[in-house]
């Protein structure tokens, strides 16, 4: 009976989180999808701590109870003691982390909390292999072997991404001579020694331990050469990559652990991050295989802002900015990062609405990569009350710059970049942009005609209709709304 119940719970759950995956996907039910997702999340835990006291207590692998005598388990307060405590600790690292973190640092936070779910499923991989629950068959030594590659791969690559996100690491990509061949010789040699693993390690603990931690090494290094190799422009995707693998990881971890909704939850958010990854790749004109090989397609070299002379900029100041817009009748206002990084969303919500309340059309444009994490804009956006009827994806509104009086560029670069289109010899060459340079007018919001993320200049900057507001963005936002009044 009780068993039923916690199958029952991990049904409800799985229901729950499929329910959160269908609410995320628009903005106006994303706060009920993740709502689901909570639920779900705490009938699992509650029905996982239910089963690991029950089987502490006696209860067999199909529901029946052993007799006292043959069970050998440890006390079912001790089992319980240990999860909260555990649960104790989590809850206190990752209380003050979720309360402090800035919108700026989620990409990075995110990568960082996908090399905990890596390093999990490696441990798993480990334990499942020293004290494997039942007889050990081939299937299981498969599980074990591929679990522990993903995991550790997972883990390298996300502390790689990581670093890269947080500018504790060059964002330009690490490229080693034949970087595809190291990585076929890694996956043959993985293959090679998961046979091997297969065929012996059962029978041979030292041997089965040897070659079990070689394939982790081979995740390790394959993890992190991989994602070194992936250019900083290429980020949100790697993000969104990262997140497929580390549900594959869970998925593993679950077949390991013979636990279906670990198994469910990880297959969700393998395939959702795998598809968000793929939807990505084709906004960039990218297929998914060359960024994981290679990123941009750079070769490692850096891009200066001195390559290519295009003439001199020119630079309005805020009140300038400020009689444009209010003579205006349609405006367009394209984010990128640098709005995330001055926190510049909230007056921007401002200035929208003041110059909405004028009689002026505002609209947002919004390219699938901006950011350096999937939907980052959108998220800042909503955040700070812009309505979403107004917030247009680049396939929606890149039509429409022809007609646009003014473009407020608020932190975007390559997003915005001409070079995509008009270089074939671009690092950034032949990914769709925003093509605001087509208004009548266009204020680009920078600290400095320093390049972009992906380390490309931008001769949108130096074009006869664009004039540059420097400073930091929410402070050159605020200006503008002071001058009008």
């Amino acid at each position: 009976m009780l068993l039923h119940f916690i199958d029952g719970l991990y049904i409800i759950a799985g229901v729950l989180f499929i329910l959160s995956l269908a609410g995320l996907s628009k903005q106006t039910t994303a706060r009920l999808g993740n709502i689901a997702g909570m639920i779900g999340m705490v009938l699992a835990l509650l029905a996982t701590i239910t089963h690991s006291v029950a089987m502490s207590a006696g209860m067999s692998s199909d529901g029946s109870w052993l007799p006292v005598s043959e069970i050998h388990r440890q006390s079912p307060l001790i089992t319980l003691g240990l999860i909260v405590a555990v649960l104790a600790i989590g809850a206190a690292i990752g209380t003050p982390v979720a309360r402090k973190v800035e919108m700026t640092q989620m990409p990075e936070l995110i990568a960082a909390f996908h090399s905990f779910v890596g390093m999990a499923a490696v441990l798993v991989g480990f334990n499942s292999f020293a004290a494997p629950e039942g007889a050990v068959d081939s299937v299981h030594m498969v599980e074990v072997a591929l679990g522990v590659l993903i995991g550790a791969y997972t883990f390298t690559g996300s502390v790689i991404a990581y670093l890269k996100l947080s500018a504790k690491m060059s964002s330009k990509p690490l490229v080693l001579p034949g970087r595809n061949l190291l990585n076929l010789f890694g996956f043959v040699l993985f293959f090679a020694l998961m046979i091997w693993f297969v065929v012996a390690g059962a029978s041979n603990p030292v041997l089965g331990w040897t070659l079990i931690i070689a394939i982790a090494v081979i995740g390790f290094a394959l993890g992190l050469h991989m994602v070194a190799a992936i250019g900083g422009g290429d980020m949100p995707v790697v993000v969104s990559m990262l997140n497929s693998y580390s549900g594959w990881a869970a998925a593993a971890a679950g077949f390991m652990l013979d636990n279906s909704l670990l198994i469910i939850t990880g297959s969700l958010v393998g395939s959702s991050g795998a598809i968000l990854s793929y939807i990505m790749c084709r906004a960039m004109n990218r297929s998914f295989i060359s960024v994981i090989l290679g990123g941009f397609g750079s070769d490692g070299t850096p891009v200066t802002a001195g390559e290519t002379d295009y003439g001199e900029h020119r630079e309005i100041d805020a009140a300038g900015a400020a009689d444009m817009l209010w003579n205006a009748k349609s405006v367009i206002i394209t984010p990128g990062y640098g709005m995330a990084v001055a926190k510049a969303q909230y007056p921007v919500a401002d200035l929208t609405t003041k110059l909405r309340a004028h009689g002026v059309n505002v609209r947002f444009g919004v390219h699938p990569v901006a950011g350096r994490l999937p939907g980052h804009m959108n998220v800042l956006l909503a955040e700070a009350n812009v309505p979403y009827d107004i917030v247009l994806e680049m396939d929606e509104i890149n039509d429409d710059f022809d007609d646009t009086d003014v473009v407020l560029v608020i932190g975007a670069n390559d997003t915005v970049n001409p070079s995509a289109l008009d270089d074939p010899n671009s690092p950034i060459a032949g990914m769709p942009v925003l093509e605001v340079w087509k208004a009548a007018d266009v204020i680009v919001f920078k600290r400095s005609m320093a390049t972009g993320y992906a380390g490309v200049q931008n001769p949108l900057f130096f074009k006869e209709n664009t004039q540059m507001l420097f400073g930091d963005a929410k402070q050159r936002v605020e200006d503008i709304i002071h001058a009008l009044g």
